[in-house]
């Protein structure tokens, strides 16, 4: 991170237990440390025993790994800085509408059998990202799956999730594979209008659909990062604690851009 990334990220940072007198061992490296350790990971894709001599100790960066993402600590910090970003950008730090779609990628061996599945569709044999994002492309909720699970068994747990965590969602765009009951259910239990984008059947190659591009452009951050070019986890919760470290980092560097930029005089 750049010392202004790390200045705005570290007042947005949650108090680990035993600063907050909750006990557990005191940490022994920085958290600006430990961070850069985890982004250097999720950006260029190595193994954790490849960790480079620069960065504390893999196990102990690991360790700060798994504990935020047990602790649900890595999950605050995304929601923080999602909320400073779209209040940088005029919105209000609670979305009123999202759009949800998903991306099937190959795992690696590492990947069990249990928690993985085929993509008959796609041809892939591997895990499937179910992303719900707000209208600007931020992630506001993720599930991993085998690639076997379809579109609407997943939005039945992705979607009432969403809910309770976002009162105001009223509207959520989504593509052909979300059509059927799924569009009674969340009008009747969830309050939800599912909007359906269709594609253009007289329509060949790439198309933008309205609404629909946004997540598209959100999966294509993520593919940014290497850790996520395939899927190398063991446990799906591990998988989405890196797509959310990969956006926490993406939302500190466009919140540091706009810090840096030079305020406008008049003489300007």
């Amino acid at each position: 991170m750049s010392d202004s990334e790390w200045a705005l990220v570290k007042d947005l940072l949650p108090v680990p237990g035993w600063l907050a007198g909750l006990g557990g061992r005191p940490e022994g490296y920085c958290h600006r440390q430990m961070i850069d350790a985890v982004r250097y990971l999720v950006d260029n894709g190595i193994k954790w025993r490849a960790m480079p001599s620069d960065f504390p100790p893999w196990p102990r960066v690991y360790a700060f790994f798994t504990r935020r993402r047990d602790a649900g600590l890595v999950t605050e910090l995304h929601e923080r800085l999602r909320e400073a970003v779209r209040t940088g950008e005029g919105r209000g730090p609670e979305p009123s509408a999202a759009i949800v779609d998903s991306q099937s990628v190959k795992a690696d061996a590492t990947v069990a059998h249990a928690s993985r599945g085929f993509d008959a569709g796609k041809r892939i044999n591997g895990r499937k990202r179910h992303l719900l994002t707000d209208t600007l492309g931020l992630l506001l909720d993720v599930l991993v799956t085998p690639a076997s699970t379809t579109d609407r068994d997943a939005a039945r747990i992705l979607l009432p999730a969403a809910k309770k965590d976002f009162r105001r969602l009223t509207r959520v765009w989504a593509d052909g594979g979300y059509t059927g009951h799924l569009t009674d259910w969340t009008s009747r239990h969830l309050g939800l209008v599912l909007d359906v984008v269709r594609r253009h059947e007289d329509v060949q190659g790439f198309q933008a659909l309205p609404r629909r591009w946004v997540v598209e452009r959100s999966f294509a951050w993520l593919l940014r990062s290497r850790r996520l070019v395939r899927d190398y986890e063991r446990r799906t919760d591990t998988s989405e604690a890196v797509i959310r470290w990969s956006m926490i980092a993406l939302m500190n560097r466009r919140l540091a851009a706009r810090h840096d930029q030079p305020v406008p005089t008049a003489a300007s």
